[in-house]
């Protein structure tokens, strides 16, 4: 048994996509839009024009997938109550994958040394998602 992490961007995932690409190396494992599910979504549930959204991706960061998809297409994401914790193996990959993901989202704790790790540190990226770096030795 484990958990993946699953992320609703309402609208904005090949937006995150690209993003997270860039902030962390993530690569695509699979990619499915809503016009190529192989079985239509019930009447009313995604609007009008979706067809080119995101149904389902598959990410890969490090050794970790990470799904995401677009939902129901409703504007604003919003993620509450949880981060996602990215483990590098020195502090120079923190401080570049810390920078990347802060851009256009906001530094809640800059990154600094801890009691338990050389550099720790707590962001909420551009879409809403908060994430802690952190150096694992």
């Amino acid at each position: 048994m484990y958990v993946q992490v699953y992320l609703g961007f309402n609208g904005r995932c090949e937006e995150a996509v690209r993003f997270y690409q860039a902030a962390v190396g993530a690569e695509i494992q699979m990619l499915m839009r809503h016009k190529d599910s192989p079985e239509p979504p019930p009447p009313g549930v995604l609007p009008p024009g979706s067809g080119d959204q995101i149904n389902h991706v598959s990410l890969r960061i490090g050794d970790t997938i990470m799904m995401a998809s677009d939902g129901h297409c409703t504007g604003q994401p919003a993620f509450e109550g949880f981060s996602l914790s990215l483990a590098v193996a020195t502090a120079d990959e923190a401080d570049r994958a810390f920078a990347r993901l802060a851009d256009g989202g906001r530094i809640t704790m800059p990154l600094a040394k801890t009691f338990w790790s050389p550099r720790f540190g707590m962001l909420v990226d551009r879409f809403g998602v908060s994430w802690m770096v952190t150096v694992v030795a």
